[in-house]
């Protein structure tokens, strides 16, 4: 495991959360071209890479659990409301009071929904790899993909109250879940041989995860009747062809 992805995740994630503290009024239009192409390029990695690498592992078997993960995200949106692709942006129902705040409760399922997909992003951090360009490229979706989280999580907390110390201190809290994750099972996969196999299965997982995550991105985020605009297909075609110039990785 390299330091210096973690690093950047979590620098990558408090960028993010930065935009809508120094842009209150952010181009619409900015978010949805920010998402179709991280989620392009974290689809091009799932397909390229941690796929690929699942099934070499597993066989067969990592379809079922690419199934898995692929509905444990679905589950997981019941708390996250699909912030981790850009859905917070806009009010979500039933999270909000007669005032048109963000109930506390809302806000506490919205963060931990987030935290624990944050969490899986952070667990294949910490395995070691038959390909040696699986890390590199997953640590470059996941902390590209950091960035609309972050923004959309402050976007969030702004909504509920304007309080930027105390904000700030959530975003560095939750900054800090993907690299924790990785540090943990770098470190249980290093002294436990029995995390080795485990951590397999939870790729398998994460790659599930990510689909759903991706394919959201592409069909329901932003444009009117989730249509595809001619900025939105240029975005995914540029994330498309990043990745698969990870392929060229050394």
């Amino acid at each position: 495991m390299r330091w210096i992805y973690l690093a950047l995740i979590l620098i990558f994630t408090l960028a993010g959360g930065a935009i809508p503290l120094r842009y209150r009024h952010l181009n619409k239009n900015i978010m949805v071209y920010l998402l179709a192409f991280t989620g392009a390029f974290l689809l091009g990695i799932t397909l390229l890479h941690l796929a690929p690498e699942s099934f070499h592992e597993l066989g067969k078997e990592a379809g079922l659990y690419i199934i898995l993960g692929f509905f444990l995200q679905v589950f997981l949106q019941r708390w996250s409301h699909g912030m981790e692709h850009g859905h917070s942006q806009s009010p979500v129902s039933g999270t909000q009071d007669q005032t048109g705040q963000i109930t506390a409760a809302a806000a506490l399922s919205l963060i931990i929904g987030l935290s624990v997909h944050g969490f899986m992003e952070g667990l294949p951090l910490g395995f070691t790899y038959r390909d040696p360009t699986i890390l590199p490229s997953l640590s470059l979706g996941i902390l590209l993909h950091k960035i609309p989280e972050g923004l959309t999580l402050m976007t969030m907390l702004l909504a509920i109250r304007a309080d930027k110390k105390r904000n700030t201190g959530l975003l560095v809290m939750y900054s800090l879940v993907t690299p924790f994750a990785a540090l943990i099972a770098f470190l249980l996969n290093k002294n436990f041989q029995f995390m080795n196999n485990f951590l397999l299965y939870v790729i398998a997982i994460v790659t599930g995860a990510f689909l759903h995550i991706s394919t959201t991105i592409f069909f329901e985020s932003g444009t009117r009747h989730h249509e595809l605009d001619r900025g939105k297909v240029i975005s995914m075609i540029i994330g498309l062809g990043l990745s698969s110039l990870t392929l060229l990785i050394p």
